[in-house]
């Protein structure tokens, strides 16, 4: 008996409806991210990094303070194998399925829950804390003075660690990649790690670093150039994820901070009110031609004149003509505090107390003190308290108040004051 012609069409159709939804579920598996059906790890810190080439200083003729000499900012690319890709989602017309819409409504419900977990403030201590307890001086030393400054670094790691659970409660979950231990520098012979902050006592750290490492008799004999052009000191970023894990395991880590506007003023008298084959070219220009109207061709051309209003309006903007630069960027940035977990927070405000502390700590050689001695600019008085008010006062309130936000966190992990009544 020979079909019908209707019947044969209605097979047809059916048949054509299953292999379009197949063919669609198939389609959906293979798009998936593989990331988002594995199970979600464990908080904590999560070393994935690839070896990478040593990092080479800039020869003499680069930046100032041995930065790279890019008009934008230093973007390390993140070599952990483990980062998730983006995901290829459908076009906005097109139908999805039932299973298509259910399967995202569930990750969409898991992402909300991760977001909206609260870490509790003891959990929040990273994991790379270094299993080596400081080392007290001898009994000589161990009076009042010495008990204060111990003091004072328990309390300084106490404010730390709570304004990380508060505000960067997924830091602690987070991978440590290059780009987080690039501004690191490794002495070896006394398993020291120290984060370098310009314009909070950098440069003569490091001579006291290369002075520890047997490179140098003394901080006096090793000038500016050898400091921040040479590459006799390591950067935590040039060793391999072993020799990584290793150091921020069981070395003892320190950073030097700085009252954050006293800081930016620093950093703006050092870079822009002194001649400068780097920053007046590369930012100057920039700077003058975006905020200074009528600029003369002068200026134009040499990048010099930048007044402090015109550099705060730099800062400020999301829309930079030249992007951000080691030394007025945020020390949560440069030291990510809030993800490796520092043993020594020294201030510079207290410069001479802290880090001879800090040597006596390390058993370092008993004369070897952290030198008095101004790095550049000898002649010109350092950046005070009254001094950063004075450049400061040329700004609006509101420009006051946006440079504090901007600062905030820095003001509010290393527990410094607001600098100005008026601010809120």
């Amino acid at each position: 008996m020979t079909p019908r012609p209707g019947t044969m069409r209605l097979a047809c159709m059916f048949s054509s409806v299953l292999l379009f939804g197949a063919a669609g579920l198939l389609l959906f598996i293979s798009l998936q991210d593989p990331t988002e059906l594995a199970p979600q790890q464990a908080p904590g810190i999560k070393f994935n990094i690839r070896p990478r080439q040593p990092h080479h200083d800039l020869p003499p003729g680069g930046s100032q303070d041995g930065d790279l000499k890019t008009p934008t900012e230093r973007i390390t690319r993140d070599l952990s194998s483990g980062a998730p890709r983006g995901r290829n989602l459908p076009a906005p017309d097109q139908p999805q399925s039932p299973l298509q819409r259910g399967t995202r409504l569930r990750l969409r419900q898991r992402r909300r829950r991760l977001l909206i977990k609260k870490m509790p403030a003891s959990a929040t201590t990273p994991a790379n804390s270094s299993d080596v307890a400081f080392i007290r001086p001898g009994p000589g030393t161990l009076d009042g003075r010495w008990v204060s400054l111990h003091r004072s670094q328990q309390e300084r790691k106490r404010v730390m660690q709570e304004a990380c659970a508060k505000y960067r409660a997924s830091s602690s979950r987070r991978a440590v990649t290059p780009r987080h231990v690039s501004r690191i520098f490794v002495e070896d012979r006394h398993r020291v790690l120290y984060c370098e902050v310009p314009k909070a006592g950098c440069s003569n750290w490091k001579r006291v670093l290369m002075v520890l490492a047997g490179l140098a008799s003394s901080t006096a004999d090793i000038q500016h150039n050898t400091v921040h052009y040479g590459s006799a000191l390591k950067r935590l970023d040039t060793f391999d994820r072993q020799g990584i894990l290793h150091r921020l395991s069981t070395y003892t880590k320190m950073l030097f901070v700085r009252e954050p506007f006293e800081r930016l003023v620093s950093a703006f008298r050092d870079k822009f009110e002194h001649p400068n084959s780097y920053y007046h070219p590369v930012f100057g220009k920039a700077i003058l031609a975006r905020y200074r109207a009528n600029a003369s061709r002068e200026a134009l051309r040499t990048g010099s004149g930048v007044r402090f209003p015109e550099f705060v309006q730099y800062l400020l903007d999301v829309h930079r003509p030249v992007g951000m630069d080691i030394h007025w960027d945020h020390v949560s940035r440069l030291c990510s505090p809030c993800l490796i977990d520092y043993d020594f927070v020294g201030k510079f405000e207290s410069m001479e107390d802290d880090a001879n502390f800090f040597l006596s700590l390390i058993r370092a050689p008993r004369n070897l003190t952290f030198p008095r001695f101004k790095d550049r600019h000898s002649q010109e008085a350092r950046t005070t308290a009254r001094i950063a008010h004075q450049y400061f006062a040329q700004l609006s309130a509101l420009q006051r108040q946006r440079t504090y936000d901007f600062y905030y966190m820095d003001y509010l992990m290393f527990n410094y004051s607001k600098p100005f009544a008026d601010l809120y």
